[in-house]
């Protein structure tokens, strides 16, 4: 891999941000999360997840196990946990409702028999049908395996005589930051993000 692109890959290298109650707030990319180091906004968090502002994040270096970047004066580690100087909320933002969403709040597991056939084999199933006045919502949309679709067809679920594994339901902050998680998720986020859940 050349040099410029080794460097746009880890630019793009996801960084857990923190607020100052050491809450997840976001996932960022590190081209960003550096920039927050830089203004002081932000203080990197270590293996021991001891903070460091830039200076002393550029005096640490970087070892063998880090994903780093290239710089003038070396190679420069991208921080994998970033905790915010100034911001205590924890944001609210609803996770925007789409295909992919609910197939991974279900871990791309149908929820009437607890298949997991592949993306491909998988559909979205209105618990309520849509013939039945049933909407498009977090609260009535499942993901199925393409049988139990076709088996449930239009009727309600009383009257397939199938069972639903568990009651869908709109993924909270927390877990909706977990989803976004999968995609590429590191050690030292583990204890920010099991933390967040068990406290729901």
């Amino acid at each position: 891999m050349k040099l410029g692109e080794r460097l746009r890959t880890g630019l793009r290298s996801p960084v857990l941000v923190l607020n100052r109650s050491y809450q997840p707030v976001r996932i960022t990319d590190a081209k960003q999360g550096f920039s927050m180091l830089f203004e002081g906004r932000a203080r990197a968090l270590d293996a021991s997840y001891e903070p460091h502002d830039f200076l002393e994040w550029i005096a640490r270096g970087s070892s063998a196990s880090d994903e780093a970047i290239g710089t003038a004066r070396g190679p420069l580690a991208v921080p994998r946990v970033l905790l915010l100087n100034q911001y205590n909320r924890v944001p609210r933002a609803p996770l925007r409702l789409s295909r992919r969403h609910v197939y991974m709040r279900d871990a791309y597991t149908c929820q009437y028999c607890s298949a997991k056939p592949g993306v491909k084999d998988l559909n979205l199933d209105h618990v309520v049908p849509r013939a039945a006045g049933g909407r498009s919502t977090w609260e009535n949309l499942v993901t199925s395996c393409r049988p139990c679709n076709l088996r449930k067809g239009r009727t309600r679920l009383e009257d397939s005589g199938m069972r639903l594994l568990k009651r869908p339901v709109r993924p909270s902050w927390s877990m909706a930051l977990t989803l976004a998680a999968q995609r590429r998720r590191f050690r030292e986020w583990e204890p920010f993000l099991v933390a967040t859940v068990a406290a729901e």
